[in-house]
């Protein structure tokens, strides 16, 4: 059997409609993590599905307890050689809420449905259909190979990721032997665009900043006291213009990141960011100035203003409001010093005339991303493009966040992520979806990637 047989493998899974009726069969769990009444669907799709899957791929699997008591897990293993390779993959089997009634046509998000190319349902894109897809993967390269693998596989398979992962690290921390891999490879997130085959070698961090202006209890009439009271959403605004200016540049310099290498600007030459139809049209004018626009969302920081409140936006009263409050987000990349962030925006707020504004910080995560000279880049890169015939877009990260740094920091692994969905998904709306043509190749691009692992007589270093 060959690589050639593997991909063919892959494509019939697709093809005949078994791998959709899996996917199915798994959306219907309602494993939505932040509903507290969903306890047993969680427990349910490791146990009654996950299990007997893994089972059927030779794997040994067991459900490991979170140590908070909230959301399971699942391991499971493959082990064929002591030389062979080892990788270590991940999913997620938890949702977001399911939205019922909200999706178009009156969807059940509880089942799959085909409407054109796309294929709807909850966790369709985020995650299961994902983690779906590798294990389908996994399943074509063993048949092809008679029964083995050629390599070393370990899988864990998350509940609580949509909840922000809480007992991940501890979990991966607790269990570093059980878990010793020399690559990590998963798939979540979207592609640079449906059309073009993408890795990621990590994602950016984050950090929420509160800001709060609190000058007095209620509010004041504005004819009586106009002028001669400070305005706390007058002081908020301006004191948020002193940090990003009105087109979406950093003004203080803590908040910035190391200047970029010329390894990321060369990584990034080729990357083009194409909104779809669906999808928002770039903003002109926007963010640092001298980057692209892959430059700005993969390699750059920035920090938005997510939510700002003050007075009753719904029935604004003639008063001067007491308070006000807005919720900002920097997203960070590699480098980025955040350990005094938070007392490097106070001292600049003071410094700037706004000692009134308190600042906070919650909610943060890390940015991680494996080492550029990791002999696996190359190595992932030039295997889908052997199969798809395109050269996949190296994305230094993701633009958004994922618990990459568990497994690249606490595990020390290499990592690399590789995307089925597309950034028109909607995985987090209502009518979350994945695209079927893109479903097929994904398939192809895995069995493909597995083949070649077990080419592999020893890992790369």
């Amino acid at each position: 059997m060959t690589r050639a047989d593997a991909i063919a493998r892959a494509r019939e899974d697709f093809k005949s409609g078994a791998f959709l009726a899996e996917l199915d069969r798994r959306v219907a769990f309602k494993t939505e993590s932040q509903n507290p009444s969903r306890g047993a669907e969680l427990r349910a799709y490791l146990e009654q599905e996950m299990q007997p899957a893994f089972a059927a791929l030779d794997f040994a699997s067991r459900i490991v307890e979170s140590p908070s008591g909230k959301s399971p897990f699942l391991f499971a293993e493959h082990h064929e050689s002591a030389s062979a390779p080892t990788v270590l993959i991940y999913g997620h089997g938890d949702v977001v809420d399911g939205m019922e009634g909200e999706w178009r046509e009156g969807r059940d998000p509880w089942r799959t449905t085909v409407a054109g190319t796309r294929l709807y349902g909850r966790g369709t894109a985020d995650n299961k259909g994902q983690h779906s897809i590798n294990m389908a993967a996994l399943r074509a390269v063993r048949d092809a190979r008679g029964g083995k693998l050629g390599f070393n596989a370990k899988f864990i398979v998350e509940m609580g990721e949509e909840i922000g992962s809480p007992d991940l690290g501890k979990v991966c921390d607790l269990n570093r032997d059980a878990l010793k891999a020399d690559l990590f490879m998963a798939s979540d997130g979207p592609r640079l665009s449906a059309d073009r085959p993408t890795l990621f070698l990590g994602c950016r961090g984050g950090i929420r900043i509160h800001l709060d202006v609190n000058l007095r209890d209620g509010g004041h009439h504005s004819g009586n006291w106009g002028g001669v009271l400070a305005n706390p959403a007058t002081i908020l605004v301006n004191a948020i213009s002193t940090l990003v200016d009105g087109r979406g540049r950093l003004q203080l310099d803590a908040l910035k990141p190391p200047r970029l290498t010329n390894q990321i600007r060369s990584y990034l030459a080729d990357v083009q960011v194409v909104p779809t139809q669906d999808e928002p049209a770039l903003a002109e004018n926007w963010g640092e100035e001298g980057l692209s626009a892959a430059e700005r969302l993969y390699a750059w920081n920035t920090l938005e203003v997510l939510a700002m409140s003050s007075g009753n936006i719904e029935k604004p009263a003639n008063a001067i409001p007491g308070h006000a409050n807005a919720v900002l987000q920097l997203r960070f990349v590699v480098g980025t010093e955040v350990g005094g962030l938070i007392e490097a925006v106070r001292a600049h707020l003071v410094q700037k005339g706004f000692p009134m504004v308190e600042v906070r910080a919650a909610q943060s995560f890390a940015a991680s991303r494996t080492d550029f000279d990791s002999p696996w880049i190359k190595w992932a890169a030039d295997s889908v493009k052997e199969t798809t015939g395109k050269p996949p877009a190296v994305l230094p990260n993701f633009g958004g966040s994922l618990p990459n740094d568990v497994f690249s920091e606490i595990l020390g692994l290499p990592t690399i992520w590789v995307p089925h969905s597309y950034p028109g998904c909607s995985q987090h709306a209502p009518n979350e979806h994945i695209l079927l043509p893109l479903t097929e190749e994904a398939l192809t691009v895995m069995a493909g990637l597995f083949w070649d692992l077990g080419e592999l007589p020893k890992p790369l270093t």
